[in-house]
């Protein structure tokens, strides 16, 4: 009996802590739910001492004793060295680059991300300066990449100039914002190209119908609705929904001819993707390069700047609660709203 008794009490006391820990996560959830993101902040980081940190860290494990004595005269004369030319440069500012990362999603909600950096970088940068934007995107929605573009574009008209690097993927959206730059480089297996415009919709008219379910819609315009999901679509109504996609495809090779003057765009603008080495020869890209070894090659001649703009997660988003709400809205907007996409 006294086992039992004991038991009980045990049990009670399990019971009662579970009960407890649910309640907290219940109210955490909770408050998680209706916490606002926080507001965005600007990071600049400098890639040169992190260079010079895994230089210093390399060297220390893989020479002996003498050589590391060696190289710290060596650094040492040249430091004195390196400290003359600046006295005798002071009045003229060092040539620095500005390194911005862009990986963009289908909504290309990143632009908001990279508007604050460009802006960031413009109010600091002089003609002398250099921006590299590390970019990776299959594309996505017309009006989102063209206004990452046109954020790309702002660089140039400010005199700056600019360096995109392609390691995996600039195709479509993703190819019309890295032909702005001034010098296009590629890794030789990334994927470059895709200049084309792709729009689809189900349409599940004819199982409503089954079903004995009517939908109705009313619009005032002939062309304010083209196709419907729901609706029974028309042979004029597809007829205009194919001139729109014509129209934009129109608009996008004109924008890569402005941009690549030399470029055979009826050659290039078939919805085709090329690897870095074929997008080479067709002039697609200006080099065969990674972002990593274009950073190098400017180490240590150049101050090197990484600028991020970071937005503070909600509690909601640090718990995960938030995916699939997120994932489904953007569903939505690109089947009600976007209906083009590169």
């Amino acid at each position: 009996m006294e086992f039992l008794y004991e038991y009980g009490l045990f049990l009670a006391k399990a019971v009662t802590l579970v009960v407890a820990i649910v309640v907290v996560l219940i109210a955490i959830v909770a408050s998680a739910s209706r916490q606002k993101p926080g507001k965005g902040h600007l990071e600049i980081v400098s890639l040169t001492e992190q260079l010079n940190d895994i230089k210093h860290y390399a060297r220390s494990v893989l020479l002996d004793k003498a050589a590391m004595k060696k190289l710290a005269k060596e650094q040492k004369k040249e430091g004195k060295k390196a400290k003359s030319d600046k006295d005798k440069k002071e009045d003229e500012e060092a040539s620095r680059l500005f390194v911005i990362d862009f990986t963009g999603s289908m909504d290309a909600h990143e632009v908001e991300r990279l508007r604050e950096e460009v802006t960031a970088v413009l109010c600091v940068a002089q003609k002398q300066d250099e921006v590299l934007v590390r970019l990776e995107s299959g594309g996505g929605v017309v009006h989102g990449y063209g206004l990452a573009a046109s954020q790309l574009q702002r660089i140039k008209e400010k005199g700056i100039k600019l360096t995109v690097a392609v390691d995996k993927v600039a195709a479509s959206g993703g190819y019309m914002m890295a032909c702005v730059a001034d010098t296009l480089l590629s890794a030789r297996f990334a994927y470059i190209g895709s200049i084309g415009v792709l729009a689809q919709i189900p349409n599940v008219n004819k199982l409503l119908k089954k079903h004995d379910i009517e939908f109705e819609q009313h619009t005032a315009g002939d062309y304010k609705r083209t196709l419907t999901v729901f609706g029974e679509n028309t042979e004029e109504g597809r007829e205009k929904f194919r001139k729109d996609l014509e129209n934009i495809h129109v608009q996008f090779k004109d924008w890569v001819k402005s941009q690549r003057e030399t470029l055979d765009i009826e050659k290039v603008a078939t919805g085709e993707v090329w690897l870095g080495s074929e997008a080479k020869e067709i002039g697609l890209v200006d080099d065969i390069m990674t972002s990593d070894d274009y950073i190098l090659s400017h180490h240590p001649a150049r101050e090197i700047f990484a600028v991020k703009y970071a937005t503070k997660k909600s509690m909601a988003e640090k718990l995960g609660i938030s995916v699939s709400a997120a994932a489904e809205s953007t569903v939505m907007r690109l089947l009600s709203k976007s209906r083009h996409w590169f």
